[in-house]
C-alpha cells in the first residue's frame, strides 16, 4: 500500500515515526516499545535510550489517556496556513497510561467543555488530507 504521508514527506524528518504514521492511516493507534527491556520510546528513536537496543515493537494501543497539556491558538502561522479557517483551535498533549505515560500531541475534536489538565480523553484518528498536509490525525475528544 502507497500511504499518503511517504508522498508528502515532511523535510527535516528521521523517519524513526514512519510506522506510527502508517498506523494511524490503517487506523490503528500504534506506539513504539523497545523488544529488549520493554521501555516505551515516544518520540520514536531508532535506538533505546535505556538499554541501547536497536530492536522496537509498535504495539496497537487503545487511543485513550489523559490531558497532560493544552494550548489554544488564536494565529494562522505560516507553516500551518491550511488550518486558518479552524482558528481557534486547541492543541492537546495527552498522556496514555498504557504506554508508561507517553505523551502524544493531537488537535481538539468537539466542544471544549469539560477541557482541563486531567480530563480523560480518547482519540480519533483523521485520514489523510491537505489540512493535515497529507498526513493521518490524531484528534483527541474529551469524555464526559
Amino acid at each position: 500500500m502507497a500511504y499518503s504521508f511517504e508522498q508528502h514527506k515532511i523535510v527535516g524528518a528521521i523517519a524513526a515515526d514512519d510506522e506510527y504514521w502508517r498506523g494511524l492511516e490503517d487506523g490503528v493507534f500504534k506506539l513504539p516499545r523497545c523488544a529488549a527491556c520493554k521501555n516505551w520510546t515516544w518520540p520514536a528513536h531508532f535506538r533505546c535510550g535505556k538499554c541501547g537496543s536497536w530492536d522496537f515493537e509498535w504495539v496497537a494501543l487503545e487511543p485513550k489517556g489523559r490531558i497532560f497539556t493544552w494550548t489554544r491558538t488564536q494565529y494562522a502561522f505560516d507553516r500551518v496556513l491550511e488550518r486558518k479557517e479552524d482558528v481557534p483551535y486547541v492543541t492537546v498533549i495527552a498522556e496514555i497510561p498504557e504506554a508508561n505515560g507517553a505523551r502524544v500531541m493531537g488537535i481538539l475534536k468537539g466542544d471544549e467543555s469539560g477541557l482541563r489538565i486531567g480530563a480523560n480523553v480518547r482519540g480519533a484518528i483523521d485520514p489523510p488530507s491537505a489540512k493535515s498536509k497529507w498526513y493521518p490525525a490524531i484528534r483527541w475528544i474529551i469524555e464526559r
